[in-house]
């Protein structure tokens, strides 16, 4: 039988809240060509003349909100996913970040050097995008072919729909959720809307039509927005939540384009005026607590809320290393070992 390993992929976070760690982070990120989908020049232009010098600063205080012990909580909470999975699988299970450490050169070289055979890449993004899923895809792809092209390997494929994740995601929101609620909002990771159309095989469907979401069609695939929706809807049907009790928003903007509406930090300022001052909030984009959740949703959202008159915010944690969600990626191992 040949020798299999998995390798878990999230989205990385600096070394250290210092503002040198944070902007060689954000040097990385925000050079990626999938991130920052503009011409090189212009690229480097933005990132290198006008985004570094100043945001590392921002950014770094922020970190230093949600340090740890540990160190980053993504980073943290991500190595103990890999040893609750390693000790239920019998494979190697090595983890790495699409930025910064542990980085994907380092974990496929310690999968190389151990004759692995097949390798099992799980991305933990639950929807696509060109700026998360994909990017990730082509970065391991690219790291296999120049360090041992014969290696066979599969790939985790997006599961926003996925019947068991669902049920996991739900499972671990049901604990957070009381009658009192007035809403409970699904903020996900924004995305520019150019990165959509991008993205969109027929070039001519999403955003094009008011109900291009709701419309079956193959741009679907590939369609970060539909699949929030979608997510949304099977989660919300899953636990009996009402629509007048959900919302969907989209965080984490940057720049001046166009990004997927309704924004979220302006959504927590509107809400206690439209009579929502008891709020539940999810991020069902990250599987993994980070800084995206714990200080832009739980510190500075939770503070915009209430100041503009909210009453009670409940941030309802990311699945993490939950035993449901171990148990998910555990089955999904199975399966492909399985078949393989």
């Amino acid at each position: 039988m040949a020798q299999r390993a998995v390798l878990i992929l999230n989205l990385g976070s600096p070394d250290s809240p210092s503002i040198p760690e944070v902007r060689r982070y954000l040097k990385e990120f925000l050079l990626d060509e999938r991130v920052m989908d503009s011409s090189p020049l212009v690229r480097n232009l933005v990132v290198r003349g006008f985004i570094l010098p100043k945001r590392p600063r921002r950014t770094a205080e922020a970190y230093a909100k949600i340090w740890t012990d540990r160190g980053s909580p993504l980073i943290a909470i991500s190595r103990r996913v890999r040893k609750k999975v390693r000790d239920r699988v019998e494979m190697p299970v090595e983890l790495a970040m699409r930025y910064g450490n542990p980085s994907i050169p380092d974990a496929l070289n310690r999968i190389v050097q151990m004759g692995i055979e097949h390798l099992f890449i799980m991305p933990l993004y639950p929807h696509y995008a060109m700026s998360s899923y994909e990017t990730v895809v082509v970065k391991v792809e690219a790291c296999i072919r120049e360090m041992s092209p014969q290696l066979k390997r599969s790939f985790l494929q997006p599961f926003y729909r996925d019947a068991d994740y669902i049920e996991a995601l739900s499972q671990s929101m049901a604990p957070h959720l009381s009658e009192d609620l007035d809403k409970i909002l699904f903020s996900y990771h924004g995305l520019p809307e150019r990165h959509l159309k991008k993205t969109d095989p027929s070039r001519h469907h999403c955003l094009v039509t008011p109900d291009c979401c709701s419309v079956s069609h193959p741009a679907h695939a590939t369609c970060y927005r539909h699949q929030c929706f979608k997510t949304t809807e099977m989660v919300c049907r899953k636990l009996g939540i009402p629509d007048r009790r959900q919302a969907i928003s989209f965080q984490s903007r940057l720049g001046r384009d166009p990004w997927l509406k309704p924004y979220t930090d302006l959504a927590l300022r509107d809400f206690p005026g439209k009579g929502i001052r008891k709020l539940a909030v999810l991020c069902p984009a990250f599987v993994t607590d980070c800084l995206e959740t714990l200080e832009e949703i739980d510190l500075a959202g939770r503070k915009e809320f209430l100041a503009a008159g909210g009453e009670s915010f409940t941030m309802i944690p990311c699945l993490n290393d939950q035993p449901v969600w171990i148990n998910w990626l555990v089955n999904r191992i199975r399966s492909w070992s399985r078949k393989t």
